[in-house]
């Protein structure tokens, strides 16, 4: 006689349910978990939206993006130095400023920060001093420019010349003869005759 089709199921089929609902809450539990990971991991910093916010005049925004484009380092180099050659003086600062920030990392702007020497701001003219003195024997490649800030008109600019000249060290050995030209002038003597001692060497 056959089993009654409304009768309870048998121990044995029961007992074989057990491991399938166990895989599906496993199978629930791990896919809950890989969602939560995806979602905490953190976001890649979006290098268009920090650039446009370095040129905020808002000075928390323009702040809080330098920070994050100095953390980001040599990717987002080549869209900095692009706003050197903005119209506004407070975005070219700003960008070399950040390049500043960046030290070595961003010898790949060398080129333009060289350029930028001959602003016609010369609180931009210091900023990218002090960024290629940061770069050390990376700026190699604006020594000429360099040489030529040791005459420049404002002496903060001829100073941080000086000193970028220095931070090359031995390969800027044909900046020597300038540098001791300019040692010649009170304001910059420190800087010039430091920088030949770096030049040269012990």
């Amino acid at each position: 006689m056959g089993a009654d089709a409304g009768a309870p199921a048998s121990g044995e089929a029961r007992r074989a349910g057990v491991p399938m609902r166990r895989s599906r809450r496993v199978l629930a539990v791990l896919t809950i978990g890989v969602l939560v990971a995806c979602r905490s991991r953190p976001a890649q910093p979006d290098l268009a939206a920090l650039v446009r916010d370095l040129q905020s005049s808002d000075t928390t925004v323009s702040g809080r993006a330098n920070l994050a484009l100095i953390g980001m380092g040599e990717p987002a180099v080549p869209a900095i130095a692009e706003l050197l050659g903005s119209e506004d003086p407070r975005i070219r600062r700003t960008a070399a400023i950040t390049l500043w920030g960046m030290g070595r990392r961003a010898r790949t702007a060398a080129p333009a920060l060289a350029a930028t020497l001959g602003d016609a701001d010369p609180s931009i003219r210091v900023a990218a001093a002090m960024a290629l003195e940061n770069m050390g024997p990376d700026a190699k490649a604006a020594l000429p420019d360099l040489v030529r800030g040791l005459k420049d008109q404002d002496t903060e600019v001829r100073q941080w010349a000086a000193k970028a000249l220095g931070a090359i060290g031995p390969e800027a050995v044909e900046a020597v003869p300038a540098l001791v030209q300019a040692a010649k002038f009170d304001p910059v003597r420190p800087a010039a005759e430091e920088a030949i001692q770096k030049i040269r060497g012990p």
